[in-house]
């Protein structure tokens, strides 16, 4: 499978409609601290405006809305793989992306068949606090020998820059969050991702 190579993450639906004109193809909602009835409201209008620009949207975690709504698309991280009805996932065609952060995680990735593997944090992030401290580029590249033609998706701590040093060490995608989403210009930004990314 051949993804795009730019995947922007965002907290809310509204960063879509400045994303998906742009050009973004492939984009996440990681949706936190919202009631059910926003939950699945924002999850349906980003799979609408998904569907308007031809692009694929990302679940993150919530797999039963997922299902609900049509999702093509999931994301889940270590913790929700243990709550998550794998079986349900999988009969709902949904593709699935999986969070890995050392090789026991990747080995139970692994063991899923995901469509593609994340790994993170590739530079220290203020994303979240996690007890992984940064990943390195030569992490990125021992991952890709690893997990060999499924996509590798490099998230955490990226720029333009670093994500075009992720992806010569053997990402097939970058990821970027706050680097956008803080910047004064965001649009620029993402345009700026697109142009290194194509």
């Amino acid at each position: 499978m051949t993804l795009p190579r730019f995947y922007p993450i965002f907290d809310h639906v509204d960063w879509l409609e400045r994303a998906l004109p742009l050009g973004v193809r492939l984009v996440q909602l990681r949706l936190k601290d919202l009631t059910p009835d926003d939950l699945r409201a924002q999850i349906r209008r980003g799979l609408d405006l998904a569907r308007q620009h031809g692009a694929a949207l990302v679940v993150n975690d919530h797999w039963q809305l997922a299902i609900d709504e049509g999702a093509d698309w999931l994301h889940l991280g270590q913790e929700d793989l243990d709550e998550a009805d794998l079986g349900a996932i999988r009969r709902a065609g949904l593709h699935l992306g999986v969070s890995t952060h050392d090789h026991a995680e990747l080995d139970r990735a692994l063991s899923l068949a995901p469509d593609y593997v994340a790994l993170g944090p590739v530079w220290p992030t203020i994303l979240k606090q996690m007890k992984w401290h940064e990943q390195g580029l030569d992490r990125v590249a021992e991952w890709k020998r690893l997990v060999g033609p499924i996509p590798l998706v490099a998230i955490g701590g990226l720029t333009p820059d670093r994500g075009l040093q992720a992806l010569a060490a053997g990402a097939d995608v970058v990821s970027a969050v706050t680097d956008i989403t803080l910047n004064p210009d965001p649009d620029a930004r993402m345009a700026e991702w697109l142009r290194v990314t194509a």
